[in-house]
């Protein structure tokens, strides 16, 4: 019994690590799809593909939609808590600060959801642990980044706070999502995508005009890369780890993008690394292990 059980933490912890690298890319895939595609335009074929992506999967599983109003109504609220203002404010915050720095503002996603469990919600324990998780995890990206990192933070100042606006929805989306528990993880995936698109498709038409746009090569293939593995991908993964390893453990994740996250923008768009990224790494590993690993002992993980 033990060893089942290692074995399905084992694989709960190799799925967060995915979804850290899948999430960790999406900001350079981001950054370079805004080079010539507007944000909502942007977000909309980002959701649509993914959307019809995750359905063909569904299909091809033998997986059905639910058909019921209550449920595409929970759908649409998590789109707008999980795709619609946090992507399209990132993307847009991404045409005005590096994509390294979009990754450490949205790594506070955890710190969010730890306080919002533990003031409003309460349906996850407070424990020693997760606050020297949540410690550890902030000092090492302090220490990625590096303090000479944020001297110009002033002149995006508004879109630096549009990520972190973006970050305390995907908190409250992380909570939200757990009311998905009893559906296969790709319903409320490709739903939440689905009624996502909805919005952002009729949006991007009236206010960026898409047929006038002539993008770059180079766009779109982050396009398609951000579609594919940074959302249809990742968000079958997120949805299982929030039903396995709760709100707070799964959003730890956030904490090994960072590195994932910064070195995919110095290894594709140039940008510079801290020489302390090495020790910061550490206490990021740290801090994941601390808040994850507690927060998943409890639950009962079903083989796949």
């Amino acid at each position: 019994m033990d060893n089942r059980q290692d074995t399905n933490i084992a694989v709960e912890l190799a799925l967060l690590v995915a979804l850290a690298t899948l999430w960790g890319g999406s900001y350079t895939f981001i950054k370079l799809g805004v080079a010539t595609i507007p944000p909502i335009t942007l977000i909309a074929a980002r959701t649509t593909i993914a959307g019809v992506l995750l359905l063909v999967v569904m299909w091809a599983r033998g997986v059905r939609m639910p058909t019921d109003a209550a449920t595409w109504q929970r759908f649409a609220f998590q789109a707008v808590l999980n795709s619609v203002i946090p992507w399209t404010l990132i993307a847009w915050g991404e045409r005005h600060v590096d994509a390294s720095l979009a990754t450490i503002l949205n790594s506070a996603g955890p710190i969010f959801t730890f306080l919002l469990t533990a003031v409003v919600t309460r349906h996850e324990a407070t424990s020693p642990r997760k606050l020297f998780g949540v410690v550890a995890g902030m000092a090492g990206i302090l220490l990625i980044v590096g303090v000479d990192a944020f001297h110009d933070i002033g002149s995006g100042l508004v879109a630096e706070a549009a990520i972190v606006a973006a970050t305390v929805c995907y908190a409250c989306a992380a909570i939200f999502g757990r009311s998905f528990k009893g559906l296969d993880p790709m319903a409320p995936a490709a739903g939440s995508l689905l009624a996502g698109a909805a919005v952002l498709i009729p949006a991007a038409l009236v206010v960026e005009q898409p047929w006038t746009l002539s993008p770059s090569l180079a766009s779109v293939l982050a396009l398609l890369a951000l579609a594919t593995f940074s959302t249809a991908a990742a968000f079958a993964i997120y949805f299982r780890l929030i039903q396995t390893l709760g709100s707070v453990g799964t959003t730890a994740q956030a904490y090994l993008r960072v590195p994932i996250g910064v070195a995919m923008s110095v290894a594709f768009l140039g940008e510079s690394l801290s020489r302390t990224a090495w020790i910061g790494l550490a206490c990021v590993v740290l801090g994941v292990a601390a808040m994850t690993i507690p927060a998943m002992r409890p639950a009962s993980v079903k083989p796949s």
